[in-house]
């Protein structure tokens, strides 16, 4: 694993954010403010890279950690966890973006854990859901009337 130079920060707080359903325009206003104040950017493949080139802290570290079935050079969860550690000892404010709304992601409840057994402060920052977004792009609400009774997530 990759070693950075130390800021020697206490007071560091990790970003958990959902990046949206890919539109970059879709980003929550909140998320968009954030990375722009990252030091330090973990992110997804799904997350886009046009999100990271249009709202990224041009000086910010960027560490593309997406997993792909198959693809020997993909990060285990493990090696995220730890990354996620490595950085939130040596930066102030550090953003692990993934795709859609981060609180639809089971492998964020190990990140979870481990900045919580690490009694580092975090912050879950939701995006816009895959099913909104398609929804919206498809001019058919989720419970139209005479198409959809309900809708289960």
């Amino acid at each position: 694993m990759q070693t950075f130079p130390s800021n020697n920060s206490s007071s560091s707080k990790v970003y958990l954010i959902g990046a949206g359903p890919g539109n970059p325009d879709l980003i929550t206003v909140k998320g968009a403010n954030l990375l722009s104040q990252a030091e330090v950017i973990i992110t997804d493949r799904l997350a886009g890279d046009e999100i990271i080139q249009r709202y990224a802290n041009p000086n910010a570290i960027i560490v593309d950690v997406g997993k792909q079935g198959g693809n020997k050079k993909s990060y285990q969860q493990k090696d995220i966890n730890k990354l996620l550690l490595q950085f939130a000892q040596l930066y102030e404010k550090v953003v692990r973006l993934k795709g859609g709304d981060i609180a639809f992601f089971s492998n964020v409840y190990d990140e979870l854990q481990t900045l919580s057994e690490n009694n580092i402060a975090y912050e879950i920052v939701p995006g816009i859901t895959a099913a909104s977004g398609a929804s919206a792009f498809t001019g058919v609400p989720l419970t139209a009337r005479n198409y959809a009774s309900g809708v289960q997530l």
